[in-house]
């Protein structure tokens, strides 16, 4: 039975329909990084995607070539995450100037890959699908103490999530403590292609700190 990060790590990628504080462990990212609209064809955001699976899916069949990993596991590719900013916001992003957002695209990698792993995952990707896969790096993310909810239904709904998640941690004494290094987190759980925009389900969670801290 393959490796399932969602069933494994339930309390970072199925949490409750309700705000709660979790505390993220550093996790290594295959990662992309740009800027603009996500909902933009042919745009920055789309174009990282197919980077991502290229390289996640080539570390997932590794087993199948010459290329043998150390302490290789087979595993169910994780979902699809994005870390979000934008200038001049302070409290998550402003869904009404989405052609100001700057995007780190991301999916998490099993631990037992490491930076030599990964840079001969992006050059076999290369090597096989004729294709640039530069700009995929390998993320290390410590994200600490946060607030997540699990938000149900479309994306552009999510500021009704975000405030009740900043009711819940103003109750637990916490702060909101999003800056260029902690910003707006999502982990994209279903497909937009395959599912109804009401019943999308999408982590989100932003970083917080004790009050005083």
């Amino acid at each position: 039975m393959p490796f399932d990060f969602k069933k494994e790590y339930r309390e970072f990628y199925m949490p409750e329909k309700k705000p709660a504080l979790v505390d993220v462990p550093a996790m290594n990212y295959v990662a992309v990084r740009g800027r603009g609209d996500p909902n933009d064809e042919g745009g920055a955001y789309k174009a990282s995607i197919g980077l991502l699976y290229g390289v996640a899916f080539t570390i997932k069949m590794s087993k199948m070539g010459d290329h043998r990993m150390e302490g290789y596991f087979d595993f169910v590719v994780p979902p699809l995450e994005g870390f979000w900013s934008q200038e001049g916001s302070v409290t998550g992003i402003d869904y009404t100037r989405k052609g100001d957002l700057a995007f780190i695209s991301c999916i998490r990698l099993p631990d037992f890959v490491t930076k030599e792993e990964f840079d001969w995952a992006v050059k076999e990707a290369a090597r096989k699908k004729k294709t640039d896969f530069s700009k995929a790096e390998f993320l290390t993310v410590r994200e600490g103490l946060c607030v997540q909810c699990m938000h149900l239904g479309p994306y552009d709904a999510e500021p009704e999530t975000v405030r009740l998640m900043h009711e819940y941690m103003e109750k637990q004494g916490c702060v909101l403590d999003i800056s260029d290094t902690r910003p707006h987190h999502e982990i994209y759980l279903s497909d937009p292609r395959k599912c109804a925009p009401e019943k999308l389900k999408t982590v989100v969670r932003h970083p917080v700190r004790p009050v005083g801290a």
